[in-house]
Order: structure tokens, then C-alpha cells, then sequence
């Protein structure tokens, strides 16, 4: 098995423990923990000695979102000489679309997979825990896609599937976020539990599920899964990455980029959502905000 850099890697009594492992960073989703998460998701679906895979983070979130904070190839100037950049709609499509095949191991691989969630599941967090089988987060976690207020389109697109047109719209068309609790009251997650809970409960489901056939778990997420496909899920995801390349050309975007050039990337965070106030998606989730203060 590989050493991974960027997620943890475990077996233990048929279950596979992959853990995104960058916690200083609240876990940002990197091409490279991308490309090794697609690795581990395969070896464990390939493992015979594995039945479920539990998908988590380290430290204080499950994922805050995609890593932005540029390139580490070692000559960016050859690259952009002989590689695409995303300097076309073209290019920026083929990117996305590039990087979503890894985070599709989790949907297509023949195991289920249980998204463990806490802390922040924010805007790429929502990309991959939303391709798992099934949903379990902490009551006070936070889930949204604040991105689309300045920065795009989610390039991936489960919303619909898990909670309805109108929900996908309430939640895309204002970036708010929500709670996990609200998350499960709407059926974006399965179940909300209170966050000191979240281990024992994840654990017995995937106990469960690690006392049933490997093979019998396979056909029966497959058949859920190719149901979705013919509610055409699959295909939308590849539309989704070419939707987001979309967006990129509207000038909202190109404002958030001039600025996080010009005065740095906390700035232009700052830019797209202070206005919102903390961003919460209901008028419960402001009352418990204030009854806490």
C-alpha cells in the first residue's frame, strides 16, 4: 500500500478508516489529497478483507473547501507553456472535470461508504461527502457552498438528488449554510447526532454493515446507484464541472479574482460574504444563535 501524505489510511475488523489529513488547513481539499483519496477509496474497494469504508476528517472539520492556495508544480512557467492553465472555457472544464474523476471513486467503487461529518463542510467538503452512501454529521456542524456567491458553481451537484430542487436552490442560490441538524431535517445527510455521539454512531452503522457479504453490499449500492444514474446523477456531475466553467465568466467572479490578487485571498473572502451576516440558512438557526449568546 502506498504511504499517503495527505489522508490517513487504516483497516480494522472489515472496516477502512480514510481520514483527510491536512487539519491545519481544515483539511482544503488539495489535487493531491484528491488524487490519493481516489488511491485509497480503490485499494479498499479492491481489499477483499474490507466491507464499508468510514470517509472523515482530522482535527476541527471535516473539510472547509477546496485548497486556493495556488500551485506547487515545480516550473510553472513550462507548464503554462505546454499544459492547459484555465485560460479557456474550454481548459477550465477539462480541469474540473479532471479532478471530479478522482472524487468519483467514492460513488462509483462498489463498497458502500459512510461520510462522517463535523466542524465545517464547505463548498469541495460538499463535493465529495455528498457522493457517499449514506450521511451522518454532528448536529452543530456547518454545510454549505458559500463559493457561489462570488466564485462559481459547485462543480459537482448532488443537491438535487439528496434534497429536492427547491432545497438545492434555497442553498445554491444564497451560499448560506446550515447546521447538521437542519441538514438531516431536510434529507441532505441521513442522521444528525450531538457531536459527542458522532463516533458511536457511525460506528455501529458500519459494524452492521461489516457483518454482511461484501458482495450482497456491493449489489445493493449498485443498484441504488444505478438508479440515481438513470435519473441521469452521473451525467450531472460532468455538467455540473462544466456549469462552474460557466459561472467563472460571470463578473462577479472576475472581481473576486482581481481582488484576491490585489490584496490577498482573506480580503477577498471577506468581500463576498460579511454582507451575509454569519450566513445561516433559517430563521431557527439565528434563534439558536442568539439563545446561545
Amino acid at each position: 500500500m502506498t504511504d499517503f501524505e495527505n489522508i490517513l489510511y487504516r483497516v480494522e475488523d472489515r472496516k477502512a478508516y480514510v481520514t483527510l489529513n491536512r487539519p491545519e488547513k481544515l483539511n482544503a481539499l488539495s489535487i493531491a489529497l484528491q488524487d490519493e483519496l481516489s488511491q485509497a477509496m480503490w485499494e479498499a474497494d479492491n481489499d477483499t478483507g474490507v466491507h464499508c469504508v468510514i470517509l472523515s476528517g482530522a482535527g476541527r472539520a471535516f473539510s472547509a473547501g477546496y485548497d486556493l492556495t495556488g500551485s506547487t508544480r515545480d516550473s510553472q512557467e513550462t507548464y503554462d507553456k505546454v499544459y492547459r492553465g484555465r485560460v479557456t472555457f474550454d481548459d477550465d472544464t477539462w480541469g474540473m472535470e479532471k479532478a471530479q474523476r478522482a472524487r468519483m471513486a467514492i460513488f462509483d467503487m462498489h463498497k458502500p461508504v459512510i461520510g462522517k461529518v463535523h466542524g465545517y463542510c464547505l463548498a469541495g467538503g460538499t463535493d465529495l461527502v455528498l457522493l457517499s452512501d449514506i450521511i451522518i454529521a454532528a448536529e452543530d456542524a456547518v454545510i454549505g457552498f458559500p463559493p457561489v456567491r462570488a466564485m462559481g458553481a459547485p462543480p459537482a451537484h448532488m443537491w438535487l438528488y439528496h434534497g429536492g430542487p427547491q432545497f438545492a436552490k434555497r442553498m445554491l442560490l444564497t451560499g448560506d449554510s446550515i447546521s447538521g441538524a437542519e441538514a438531516a431535517q431536510r434529507g441532505l445527510v441521513y442522521d444528525a447526532v450531538p457531536a459527542d455521539k458522532l463516533d458511536e454512531e457511525v460506528e455501529a452503522l458500519a459494524n452492521k454493515m461489516a457483518m454482511i457479504d461484501h458482495e450482497l453490499l456491493s449489489a445493493n449500492k449498485r443498484i441504488v446507484n444505478l438508479g440515481l444514474e438513470i435519473m441521469g446523477a452521473r451525467t450531472l456531475q460532468r455538467l455540473a464541472s462544466e456549469n462552474d466553467a460557466r459561472a467563472h465568466l460571470a463578473p462577479a467572479v472576475q472581481e473576486f479574482g482581481k481582488m484576491s490578487r490585489e490584496k490577498g485571498l482573506k480580503a477577498a473572502l471577506e468581500w463576498r460574504d460579511n454582507r451575509f451576516g454569519d450566513g445561516r440558512g433559517s430563521a431557527a438557526a439565528q434563534q439558536r444563535k442568539a439563545a446561545a449568546t
